[in-house]
């Protein structure tokens, strides 16, 4: 049995990783900051809170790192962890890239000093490559315009660095935005959902928002989480853009999830200055080619299904008061 360690569990990404490494027959083990105080809330949506080993492990501490990695004695590592906002970032820069870079560090100097055939995949993103006037792949320069582009740009080096340096199996999947009910509402697709979501049942609410003229390519998490793991299972570790190719604005998003609840958004919706970033990207969208040809991904799901998975969730968890399980 194949043991897997998930640097990050508690996340939407840790916690559809874990549902795909536990169906594929492995022994799964997740770390949070806390595991003892955090409530795995997505891990128990998933209906795999009791199958996965929880471990505390604070990235940017390198005794945790190495504690937990010698307890645990993972075939493969999954960094999924860090500060995730691109939003946040601008306002805690120094805690964005201590939790990303030099969380990220530890871990690949743990695994060179423990000195076992370890393969270790690492969370990129796509913010690295700032605006795309054309779909970015793994040969775009890198234009960061956000401490959390910054810190994910870094971390890709450092990747790469000891996988050329040392010879460990280490790569990065440089992952285009992707979504489910497992989004917190802090990210915006999640809040225009839920918000739309209440409007439909009567809250009589305005949803707020920043800058809706901006493009992204946007796919579905449990696609995603299945290319990291098609990334650890090749022979020889490299680097791969995950994307769908296909770019839509934030407007769409807005305009397509009120219309899968019979509603018009031009109603309900209101443009908030005060949610504006010091700087944004206008276009960002992938060229996944490289996965397709080497690895045999292919994304399942298109921009609308994905919008009406994510109302239909929303729907129902606020009507039962449920949790989603996917």
């Amino acid at each position: 049995m194949k043991k897997a360690l998930i640097i990050g569990a508690s996340g939407q990404d840790g916690a559809w990783l874990s549902k795909l490494l536990l169906e594929q027959g492995y022994e799964v083990h997740g770390t949070s900051r806390d595991h003892e105080v955090s409530t795995f809330r997505n891990l128990h949506a998933l209906g795999v809170r009791d199958r996965v080993k929880l471990a505390s492990m604070v990235t940017s501490d390198f005794r945790s790192v190495l504690t937990v990695l010698q307890k645990t004695g993972a075939d493969e590592i999954y960094n999924l962890a860090g500060q995730t906002s691109v939003g946040m970032s601008f306002s805690y820069p120094v805690e964005t890239f201590e939790s990303i870079l030099i969380g990220t560090m530890n871990l690949l100097e743990c695994i060179r000093l423990l000195g076992r055939p370890v393969k270790f995949y690492n969370a990129g993103s796509s913010e690295v490559f700032g605006n795309t006037p054309t779909p970015a792949t793994e040969e775009t320069p890198f234009h960061p315009r956000s401490p959390y582009a910054t810190a994910k740009a870094a971390a890709h080096y450092a990747v790469s660095n000891y996988r050329e340096a040392y010879g460990l199996f280490a790569c990065t999947g440089i992952l285009f935005n992707h979504e489910s009910p497992l989004r917190p509402q802090r990210f915006v697709t999640s809040k225009i959902v839920s918000t739309a979501a209440r409007i439909a049942r009567g809250s009589g609410e305005q949803l707020l928002l920043g800058n809706m003229n901006i493009y992204r390519d946007w796919g579905w998490a449990p696609d995603y989480v299945e290319a990291m793991w098609m990334m650890i299972q090749q022979d020889q570790p490299d680097d791969f853009v995950i994307a769908t190719g296909r770019e839509h604005s934030l407007e769409d998003f807005v305009s397509r999830t009120f219309s899968c609840l019979g509603l018009s958004w031009q109603e309900h919706v209101r443009q908030d200055e005060t949610l504006m970033r010091p700087s944004d990207l206008s276009r960002s969208c992938g060229n996944a080619a490289k996965a397709f040809e080497r690895l045999g991904w292919r994304p399942r799901h298109d921009f609308d299904r994905i919008i009406a998975l994510m109302v239909e969730a929303e729907m129902a968890k606020q009507q039962s008061g449920e949790h989603f399980h996917g």
